[in-house]
């Protein structure tokens, strides 16, 4: 085993911390093709992501898709990009902001970092993983902002930060958090942002729950994804007190050939649009953050489909991105998750600070520099 990792300076007495690992899925530099390119490159590689053996994806994905749907994504990317950038990138960085101000007050001085991290693109997990390492990380909780599990997106977070750790010779403690898609106050949080929607904008005839798609083929192989994503809708629309004719829930953002989880978003808009379906809202509850899918798929060619086959209203209604339910969700699962490590434990600071000032003077004792 080569550890590449270069040793950090040591001292017997230097505080430790719990490194919070905040990741979501990524996204392009910029708005244009090349960049475009790039990305689409590292998150159609991943063999998370696309389950075929790589002598026949990778020269399809090499020769033709790159060739083609970069130059598309980044037209539709310029349609959403903002001031400072990628939505997703703003959103996820204002949540990891929030969660560490959050952190900071439900567990002042106990030493615990947020760092985040985008499974494709930059920051990229590696790099944030040393950022906590260097904060004197002795324990890492992965968050993954994907509420329901899938292989494609969980685990290939999963796969990235094990990778990064497998070159450090001192490992931390670890824990990862598989999923929420049933978490009560992520449930909550969820209907309390409809109910506010509808406080200001009124009830449509039917809210579309719209989740990102999978290939049908990783369910049949026992991807749990399309269950939990059931479960969510479910569980959100008993919350809401929905009767099943006013709700319904749907797949999103396909791509090739193969069937994916049914029933797809656009084609179910169009539907109800022809079937004289006229006031529509739609939420996204699988997205942490407001991004390409739900920004331009959803909110904009999606209304277009819908409007264009009869419908008269339609509204998207946003992400909980970096609301204070969301955030304080996120910090209630830090803290669950956590559970026993001293960060999150009753006030240990005075007694952990006599125990390193204690450690460094066995340490000097012994013939330690420090």
């Amino acid at each position: 085993m080569a550890y590449t990792e270069p040793p950090l300076p040591f001292a017997h007495d230097a505080p430790d911390s719990l490194g919070i690992l905040l990741v979501n899925l990524g996204t392009p530099e910029a708005p244009t093709t090349a960049a475009v390119r790039r990305y689409l490159k590292e998150f159609l590689s991943d063999p998370r992501v696309v389950e075929a053996p790589r002598l026949v994806w990778l020269p399809v994905l090499n020769l033709v898709i790159l060739n083609t749907r970069p130059r598309r994504s980044a037209k539709a990317y310029a349609k959403v990009w903002g001031d400072e950038g990628s939505p997703l990138l703003t959103i996820s960085q204002q949540q990891a902001t929030a969660l560490q101000d959050a952190l900071d007050q439900a567990l002042p001085q106990r030493g615990v970092r947020v760092a985040l991290a985008m499974r494709y693109g930059e920051p990229s997990i590696p790099n944030a993983l040393r950022e906590l390492r260097e904060a004197g990380m002795r324990r890492l909780l992965v968050l993954p902002l994907y509420p329901q599990y899938s292989a494609t997106t969980t685990a290939s977070i999963f796969d990235a930060v094990t990778a990064e750790l497998q070159r450090w010779r001192w490992l931390p403690e670890f824990r990862f958090i598989n999923h929420y898609h049933d978490d009560p106050a992520y449930i909550a949080a969820l209907a309390a942002s409809d109910e506010a929607h509808w406080a200001e904008h009124g009830r449509a005839d039917k809210l579309v729950m719209s989740f990102h798609g999978i290939p049908q083929e990783y369910f049949d192989k026992g991807d749990p994804y399309h269950c939990e994503c059931q479960k969510t809708g479910r569980l959100v629309a008993e919350r809401l007190g929905l009767t099943p004719e006013q709700w319904q829930l749907t797949f999103q953002s396909r791509l090739g050939p193969k069937q994916w989880l049914r029933p797809y978003t656009d084609q179910t808009l169009e539907a109800m649009g022809r079937d004289g379906v006229k006031y529509i809202q739609v939420i996204c509850p699988g997205f942490a953050a407001d991004c390409l899918e739900t920004l331009e798929e959803v909110a904009m060619e999606n209304r277009d489909i819908f409007l264009e086959a009869g419908g008269e209203k339609y509204e998207y209604i946003p992400c909980l991105n970096a609301s204070a339910p969301h955030i304080d969700l996120l910090v209630d699962m830090v803290k669950r998750q956590a559970f026993g490590w001293p960060e999150v434990q009753a006030d240990t600071a005075p007694g952990r600070a006599a125990e390193r000032a204690a450690c460094a003077e066995r340490a000097k004792a012994l013939g330690a520099a420090g």
